[in-house]
């Protein structure tokens, strides 16, 4: 009887917690779904946004929740980073990124830049600085300088201040899916609830389609 007992507690402990795994999200708790849709980059497959700054904290700390999931999504989930750009410092470092991305080697430096301000103290607020550093990582300094300063990296800071206007962020790190659902760490529940959200909007699109 002892056994049967203990059977079926165990049932009703696996049944409840399925039945927590596969709680939905709602919009206006976990997200926010946008009033006017932006139109995503690539046309055909799921747009994940991430608008982040170099310099936030909470930014950095997300960093090794979020890249695992990066690297494991599927073929028609495309993810996008975006620098948020509020004035000052923030378009510095949003300069940096592009500039970086422009050159073809943000994948291999981005964690690098995200160390060196969290915990080696570096501030990267000057473009002589910044190209000091990264020529450390292997990036070529006249280069960088160059690209940094150039037409084509200005208009792209432009097009990333419009999204940021498009998707009404008001803070780092948000997440946009498919242009179309806001939602961040805190309205979430932490780091991992985020990418929860992320894919169950993503599965929303997906069966959608």
């Amino acid at each position: 009887m002892r056994n049967l007992i203990f059977s079926a507690a165990l049932a009703t402990l696996s049944l409840f917690g399925l039945s927590a795994q596969a709680e939905t999200i709602e919009a206006g708790n976990q997200y926010v779904e946008l009033s006017s849709p932006v139109p995503v980059s690539e046309p055909g497959k799921i747009e994940v946004v991430e608008l982040f700054w170099y310099g936030c904290p909470h930014c950095y700390q997300f960093e090794p929740t979020l890249n695992p999931w990066i690297d494991k999504l599927p073929e028609d989930v495309h993810f996008v980073r975006i620098p948020a750009m509020f004035g000052g410092v923030w378009d510095i470092h949003g300069q940096l990124f592009i500039t970086l991305e422009s050159m073809g080697v943000e994948r291999q430096v981005h964690k690098a830049v995200f160390d060196a301000i969290h915990k080696e103290g570096k501030k990267l607020a000057t473009a002589e600085e910044m190209a000091d550093f990264v020529a450390t990582l292997g990036v070529d300094k006249d280069k960088f300088l160059s690209t940094f300063h150039s037409f084509a990296v200005k208009g792209q800071m432009e097009k990333a201040k419009k999204l940021a206007v498009a998707y009404q962020i008001s803070g780092v790190p948000t997440l946009i899916v498919n242009g179309k659902y806001r939602f961040d760490v805190r309205s979430s529940g932490g780091p991992e609830q985020t990418l929860d959200v992320a894919n169950q909007l993503i599965a929303k699109e997906r069966a959608a389609r």
